[in-house]
């Protein structure tokens, strides 16, 4: 089975379905591409990505262990390089409610965020900042 179907909708847009949900999301070249900005580009939904990732995993990991894991958001700052055109730097700046959770607890959840699927499949040279700020 596929995992989505993606049509071109002219005008630098895209529609793209999720085959098993059928939840659809549109994206939009970005002004700086000659686009109108009006939604996601590709790019803003891979650094994107990479929050949701390692959220996913830090949730996983906190429901198997039992850990806490209140408040937790995701702030995401992408950077274009040129020449050629790419994300060249992602930072996630994450926040989260701290309480009940020790340094051990903390660092484990860290760790499985820095190691999240989408985090491993980015290109090496994509520098990915990570910041965890508990309150």
């Amino acid at each position: 089975m596929s995992t989505s179907t993606v049509r071109y909708l002219g005008d630098l847009r895209t529609e793209a379905t999720h085959t098993r949900s059928g939840v659809t999301l549109v994206t939009d070249a970005p002004p700086d591409n000659r686009g109108r900005g009006e939604s996601f580009s590709p790019t803003d939904l891979m650094s994107t990505a990479l929050a949701c990732c390692l959220m996913t995993v830090m949730g996983i990991r906190a429901r198997d262990k039992g850990y806490p894991l209140n408040g937790l958001a995701a702030q995401v700052t992408k950077h274009m390089a040129a020449d050629p055109r790419r994300v060249s730097r992602i930072e996630v700046d994450i926040t989260m409610d701290g309480t009940g959770l020790d340094p051990v607890m903390r660092e484990e959840l860290e760790e499985v965020a820095r190691t999240c699927p989408v985090a491993l499949s980015l290109r090496e040279d994509l520098v990915q900042v990570l910041r965890f700020t508990y309150r």
